[in-house]
């Protein structure tokens, strides 16, 4: 999509600030560190409850952005500022795919510490680690969508 026409210059001005208010949010909150992470999803040992106040905080401010801004304007037919449409998820069914990738994607949390979104945080340090980590990621993404072909 070209940058000819102010709208879409806006629509990128304004993912990037989207972005960059997640990816501070992340740095702050601490879950860019995969020690963090792996003592949260520790639930047999040394526990650490603190991302869980994170994820909540999170779900409280998007639930109330939800119920005043995005809701509203659902109901009346009305269309997002940055979009032609809005894209809400239609399948509500939980099938075999959706399973076995949750497991996936949760067992390479787990082992790792990391998800995608605190990895592309912390790829501006030049860690071999976390470069390997996101090399295979898209690796992995590909041969999903070859897969499922």
């Amino acid at each position: 999509m070209p940058l000819t026409t102010s709208k879409s210059l806006f629509y990128y001005l304004s993912v990037f600030i989207a972005g960059a208010i997640f990816a501070i949010g992340l740095q702050v909150a601490a879950m860019v560190d995969p020690n963090k992470v792996k003592g949260f999803l520790d639930v047999s040992g040394l526990w650490d409850p603190s991302l869980a106040l994170v994820l909540f905080a999170a779900l409280v401010v998007f639930s109330i952005g939800f119920k005043l801004l995005i809701q509203p304007r659902i109901a009346q037919d009305s269309t997002p500022l940055l979009s032609a449409s809005f894209h809400l998820p239609t399948r509500k069914n939980i099938d075999k795919p959706l399973i076995i990738g949750a497991i996936l994607f949760g067992a390479g949390w787990g082992i790792s510490g990391l998800c995608p979104g605190p990895t592309l945080v912390n790829l501006v340090h030049f860690d071999a680690k976390l470069i390997v980590f996101f090399v295979m990621m898209l690796l992995g993404m590909q041969l999903a969508g070859l897969l499922k072909r």
